[in-house]
């Protein structure tokens, strides 16, 4: 019975066709076969499309409506009782795809990879570099790597999302890219410097760590690999002087690098108009970070930047505000509110002191801070901790900012700390690396060519360039440590290809990429990877298997760094570096055998990489993986989307009678579980995470205060966003890996 009904919808859905060759009826018969075979359950019958389907139809549909028709269906039959529809309508939106770029491969001539490749390099859509650098049977052995049964593993929403914003299109926004042949041509591009008797090896490699979305690679290098302007790292971080000169180099930096890619509030008042008017190759606004130091004189206006209320002027609503906190201020904190903390200008210090207060930390910076307090040369601007800390939960309350970085816990967790300080951490707080100011050296009137010309010196600094990419541990065999262990030593194969492949829109990012060669591999599917173990968020389970999957996965990014370090160097500053004495080690209780053996080869070989795990937010790439956002729970396990003027409806990632009470809302959830989790994480990540506070409207300032409080004490370097149910706060797209 279940059978001829199951034929019966069949066949109602293809006679809806009403200009299908026989070819097409063949085609889509087969998937809609398939559809039943691979999910017979009853609440997926093919009937229940139809009839879903045929509430869409008009008269004067042709067969591409009607077939949009038949996907919108499916995607709406998405609930709590059938989470499946979802991945039905990724199939239905996978097959009109691909008949669709059929017929424009056809319209042009286009019979494989190769000819598609050569066509769209003389379109200008494709780098010139790849033709340059494999050969013709070279691209044909690599199309031979390309799996279309891997389609299947996109649901509606990730496909969606792929087709419209990342495969390579016309100008007349026709897609000329299938989503394989997109994954395929990253990884061709990501291995092109490789020994050509290797290179094909590590093209499949990447290929598969992709497709399977196991890894997603940072919006920038899944978007522009590939293509002729090739920038494929998420962000930059530049250190600002204090002087003219420097500020506006900073400015003028922040410009090239958005047109590419990623007292004081006058001035971030230029870099929010910067952000504003140097949009990102025309594809979105450019967005900027602003971290200034808790003792600041100007922090109580600073703090008020994206509030609604005030002089407008002194307004900065595109810059996204973030306050680097000493221990002393939330030591002070959790001691007595009624105290007064001391604001200061850095520049006064500087010329008092003959020192900047800013360019140390720990036990050093507190006897300096109260070495200037104690100053009668230095202005103070005196304030009590409880106003204070009343702003700047005020603002994250209203606003989501200010990000939080402490820089204490930072420091003293820097591998490479015998080359300078981290001040700060980027839009996403996921990154901790080195930095300092460019400055110029001298500045020459000389002749040249008979011309009178001015030539400046500048000394680089360290301008800091985050490459990222994450592990989909929703998608991963996690329980499998040397599964785990390869698919972390390709995608750290990956992330350093990043460095000598990228297109940097200024040379100082270019120095500094190469001088600390550092990557940034994170996780997306977290609370995907907990329900589908069945570990529930509020447990101490989920701290001890977290503990012990994160030191797999940093033995395993260490070890890979140390290989290749064998292979083809270490990075520069690898002499001295915590990771050359065995300090790295040493501070995070790394004592076993294992670790012990790791530690001296890592000794004896090196390390390729300065930095190498932070993990970023992830957004859209964590929807094209079909997974759980970074690290965060989910916001909810049912919710409606609306897309194209309509409400689609969306479920946590594999929701199912198994997975169900593992999915807890994120508003839900005891915040201190969060903290906790993210401080036992926090052990294994040499860098930070992006780590937001979800809070209600019945939370108080004081309940607010002690999660700050609480992931101090548990070492959490950052926290991000801090996400009231009200609240909607934007994602930065570039660090989505």
């Amino acid at each position: 019975m279940t059978e001829t009904l199951e034929k019966k919808g069949m066949t109602l859905i293809t006679d809806s066709f009403v200009c299908r060759t026989l070819q097409f009826q063949e085609r889509l018969e087969k998937l809609l076969y398939d559809i039943h075979t691979e999910f017979p359950e009853k609440v997926y019958s093919l009937e229940l499309l139809f009839e879903k389907f045929s509430g869409f139809l008009k008269t004067d549909m042709d067969d591409g409506g009607r077939f949009d028709a038949l996907i919108k269906a499916a995607a709406e039959l998405t609930s709590q009782e059938a989470p499946r529809w979802e991945m039905i309508a990724g199939w239905l939106l996978d097959f009109r795809f691909s008949e669709k770029l059929k017929e424009e491969e056809k319209s042009i001539g286009i019979s494989d990879l190769y000819e598609k490749i050569v066509y769209l390099t003389e379109k200008g859509l494709y780098g010139s570099y790849i033709m340059e650098n494999y050969s013709k049977e070279e691209i044909v052995e690599a199309e031979s790597y390309i799996c279309k049964e891997r389609n299947r593993l996109f649901n509606y929403s990730g496909l969606d999302l792929l087709i419209k914003r990342y495969v390579i299109s016309t100008h007349r926004h026709v897609p000329l890219e299938s989503p394989q042949e997109m994954f395929l041509g990253i990884a061709l591009h990501l291995a092109m410097n490789e020994k050509r008797k290797i290179r094909l090896m590590w093209v499949r490699e990447f290929y598969d760590m992709l497709s399977k979305l196991e890894v997603t690679m940072a919006t920038p290098t899944l978007a522009n690999a590939r293509k002729p302007f090739h920038q494929l790292s998420s962000c930059f971080i530049d250190t600002v002087p204090d002087s003219l000169k420097g500020i506006f180099r900073s400015i003028d930096n922040f410009a090239m690098v958005s047109k590419y890619g990623g007292g004081v509030i006058r001035w971030v008042r230029i870099v929010n108009d910067t952000a504003v008017a140097v949009d990102q190759l025309g594809v979105r606004a450019g967005a900027v970070a602003v971290y200034l130091d808790a003792w600041h004189r100007d922090l109580p206006e600073f703090l008020q930047l994206r509030t609604n209320n005030g002089d407008e002027r002194m307004k900065a609503h595109d810059v996204f505000p973030a306050v680097c906190y000493p221990d002393l201020f939330w030591k002070m904190a959790g001691e007595n509110l009624d105290q007064d903390w001391y604001l200061m200008c850095p520049h006064e210090i500087m010329t008092v002191k003959g020192y900047c207060l800013e360019d140390s930390f720990g036990e050093e910076w507190e006897r300096r801070y109260w070495d200037c307090v104690h100053d009668a040369r230095i202005k103070k601007r005196t304030v009590l901790l409880k106003d204070l800390i009343r702003l700047i939960i005020k603002s994250a309350a209203e606003t989501g900012t200010p990000f939080a970085f402490n820089r204490d816990t930072v420091n003293r967790a820097n591998p490479n700390p015998h080359k300078g300080m981290i001040y700060c951490s980027n839009l996403c707080t996921e990154i901790a690396q080195n930095m300092s100011a460019i400055s110029t050296v001298e500045t020459k009137i000389q002749t040249e060519d008979k011309d009178t010309v001015v030539v400046n010196t500048t000394k680089a600094g360290e301008f800091v360039v985050c490459n990222l990419a994450s592990l989909s541990l929703g998608n991963l065999p996690v329980n499998d440590p040397a599964y785990v262990r390869k698919v972390v030593r390709t995608v750290v194969r990956a992330l350093d290809n990043v460095i000598d492949l990228n297109f940097y829109p200024v040379p100082y990012a270019k120095i500094t990429n190469h001088t600390y060669r550092s990557i940034g591999l994170g996780v997306s599917g977290y609370h995907h990877m907990l329900a589908k173990n069945k570990i529930k968020w509020q447990s101490e389970e989920h701290l001890a298997f977290v503990d012990k999957l994160f030191e797999q996965i940093n033995y395993a990014a260490i070890e890979a760094s140390s290989d290749y370090a064998k292979e083809k160097g270490s990075y520069r500053y690898f002499e001295g570096s915590d990771w050359e004495s065995g300090a790295y080690f040493e501070k995070r209780g790394y004592c076993s055998d294992e670790w012990k053996e790791l530690r001296e080869k890592v000794h004896r070989q090196g390390m390729r990489n300065a930095y190498l795990l932070a993990i970023a937010p992830t957004s859209s790439t964590s929807i094209i993986a079909g997974t759980t956002a970074g690290i965060d729970p989910v916001m909810n396990k049912y919710f409606l989307e609306e897309k194209k003027g309509s409400m689609l409806p969306r479920v946590a990632p594999d929701l199912s009678p198994e997975t169900y009470w593992y999915y807890i809302n994120a508003h839900h959830i005891d915040q201190n579980w969060s903290v906790r989790a993210c401080g036992v994480r926090q052990r294994h990540v040499d860098q930070a995470q992006s780590m937001n506070f979800y809070i209600t409207n019945d939370y108080t300032m004081r309940q607010v205060l002690n999660l700050y409080l609480k992931a101090w004490e548990c070492g959490v370097k950052t926290v991000y966003y801090v996400r009231s149910k009200s609240l909607e706060v934007e994602e930065c797209e570039s660090c989505s890996s």
